[in-house]
């Protein structure tokens, strides 16, 4: 009797075992040459980067004190200030809010858009007139390069005044008014 005839599980474990051998052979030796012709895994080089390689960002620069908005409006268009700052500010730290459009149907876009020299990271809350009393509106703008932009949407229709309000020190922003309807 041949010794395979006596132990055929065995035989067919150890059959099993070769075959899975072989083919995983085959498999990672045609993964490996895959791999050498598309260029996959190469270093590509040095540990330094280049240029060509790496994202370039200006050192960073002062850009020259200006009262006027980084942006411009359309032609014709004025910004709004029917109320200026507390006498106390100096205009150095004045938040100055801009109106992107004075009239706009319900619930389109308002945008607001203004600069606050020397208010580097600050939290604006947007404020709207009701009444007699300014209520928090549930939007807030970000001081970045020392100016700031959002938009605020209201189905209020007629005329809708609004401000800009630091959170920290609690100097507010000339007042805007746009009309909705």
């Amino acid at each position: 009797m041949a010794d395979g005839e006596d132990r055929p599980v065995l035989t067919g474990l150890v059959a099993l075992v070769g075959v899975a051998v072989v083919v995983g052979l085959v498999l990672g030796g045609g993964a490996l040459a895959a791999t050498q012709v598309l260029g996959l895994g190469e270093d590509g080089g040095s540990a330094e980067s280049t240029s060509a390689e790496s994202l370039y960002l200006p050192t960073p620069s002062k850009t020259p004190d200006s009262k006027d908005p980084a942006f411009t409006l359309a032609p014709g268009d004025e910004p709004t200030r029917e109320e200026s700052p507390t006498e106390s500010e100096s205009p150095d730290d004045e938040i100055v809010l801009t109106l992107g459009q004075p009239e706009v149907g319900p619930m389109q876009n308002v945008d607001l858009a203004g600069v606050y020299p020397g208010g580097e990271g600050a939290i604006l809350q947007v404020e709207r007139l009701a009444g007699d009393d300014w209520v928090e509106f549930p939007v807030t703008a970000s001081v970045s390069g020392e100016s700031f932009s959002t938009y605020v949407q209201t189905g209020q229709l007629g005329e809708n005044k609004f401000r800009m309000r630091d959170t920290d020190s609690g100097k507010v922003s000339n007042v805007v008014t746009v009309t909705i309807g």
